[in-house]
């Protein structure tokens, strides 16, 4: 079941065309035990009480999946990840659609890798900042390591790939799923 969550801002804007934004959250993989301290974390984001109807995740028998599709001032993606970051052993995904004058963002975290941010273009691809594909070309050329490899992990590559499997868990939603767009 997917979840709804609206939360004005100052401005009381929440749509993109009045300076709100939108996203998703997905949450992939969160123990059980952890789910109502998770919904608290989202309520203070949000400002009003968060109520999730969570699902098992079949690949993580003590772990339970879900996704709210939310609506609130530009930056409301970045609170979530920030929020959900002091849960490490959750696997998670938010999104912030591109709205008026900003790029879009997409946050994932994972327990073994910790937490990714990326921004996303109108086309929904990964953009990389040119300083950044600049410092990838020098690190690959300090540790050896190829730059493929280093790029691989400013788009998120890594991450992806662990999510992958649990993401499929989601097939049967009402959301469209990120899946890796390489």
């Amino acid at each position: 079941m997917t979840i709804v969550v609206n939360v004005k801002g100052a401005s009381g804007a929440t749509s993109p065309a009045s300076g709100g934004s939108r996203g998703v959250l997905f949450v992939h993989s969160c123990p059980r035990a952890v789910s109502a301290h998770l919904e608290w974390a989202l309520a203070r984001v949000f400002g009003t009480e968060v109520r999730i109807d969570w699902a098992e995740q079949p690949i993580a028998p003590t772990h339970v999946r879900a996704e709210l599709i939310w609506g609130g001032p530009a930056g409301t993606g970045a609170k979530l990840a920030s929020a959900l970051h002091a849960f490490r052993q959750v696997r998670y995904e938010v999104t912030e659609d591109p709205s008026q004058g900003r790029e879009g963002e997409r946050f994932s975290a994972t327990p073994g890798l910790g937490l990714f941010r990326a921004t996303i273009g109108v086309h929904g691809d990964v953009m990389v900042p040119e300083d950044r594909l600049k410092t990838a070309v020098v690190q690959s050329l300090t540790t050896g390591e190829s730059l493929s490899d280093e790029i691989a992990r400013l788009i998120g590559q890594p991450w992806d790939e662990e999510l992958e499997p649990y993401r499929c868990a989601h097939e049967g939603s009402t959301v469209r799923v990120l899946h890796q767009v390489i």
